[in-house]
């Protein structure tokens, strides 16, 4: 039990430090936020970009619905789309072209291509196509770490509890195993008296 509590603890130790730095920042007048590649651990930028996880990772982002589900919201307008907190850290990152680019709302997976681009990379790699938006821009990897992040942070809570609990039975066990034995050495002992 102690070698479980031992790895426990290492999972949650690893897990809270690799998830540490978030990589997102606030955008002036965006409900939601916008998430850097760069801001996030060494480690999970590169497991992302490392051979071919991007490759089929970003396969599975075009087969999914996940852009889908942003574009099903009636936004009555472009402001009713830019306050919304409805917008997951993937969305932000694989469904829309980053602020900074300057491309024109049409609706939350179709823009406008500016007429000044900015020197981002993500803003050439962004395409109106809904098999590629931006799932090959770096936003589209930090918004996929994001996402990673939020769930390895609900993971880290019950891995914490698990181990408290662990810990607390831990530390009964090892009393009653020690009372046990002080109960027999005092019965063999008393024994020897009579």
């Amino acid at each position: 039990m102690s070698v479980l509590i031992v790895i426990l603890l290492f999972a949650v130790v690893f897990a809270f430090i690799v998830t540490r730095p978030d990589g997102s920042y606030q955008v002036p007048g965006r409900g939601y936020r916008e998430y850097k590649l760069d801001g996030f651990n060494n480690w999970l930028q590169n497991y992302v970009n490392k051979g071919g996880n991007w490759r089929k990772i970003k396969t599975c982002l075009s087969a999914s619905n996940v852009c889908e589900k942003i574009g099903q919201h009636n936004y009555a307008s472009p402001d009713q789309f830019f306050v919304s907190r409805d917008i997951s850290p993937l969305q932000s990152g694989c469904c829309k072209p980053p602020t900074v680019c300057g491309y024109g709302y049409v609706n939350p997976i179709l823009w406008m291509n500016p007429t000044n681009p900015t020197a981002d990379p993500d803003c050439y790699a962004w395409n109106n196509d809904p098999s590629q938006l931006c799932y090959g821009c770096n936003s589209c990897k930090a918004g996929l770490l994001g996402n990673l992040r939020m769930e390895w942070r609900k993971v880290n809570v019950v891995l914490i509890i698990s181990v408290v609990i662990l810990i607390f039975i831990y530390v009964i066990g090892c009393c009653a195993f020690k009372n046990a034995q002080t109960e027999d050495l005092f019965d063999r002992y008393k024994q020897g008296w009579v």
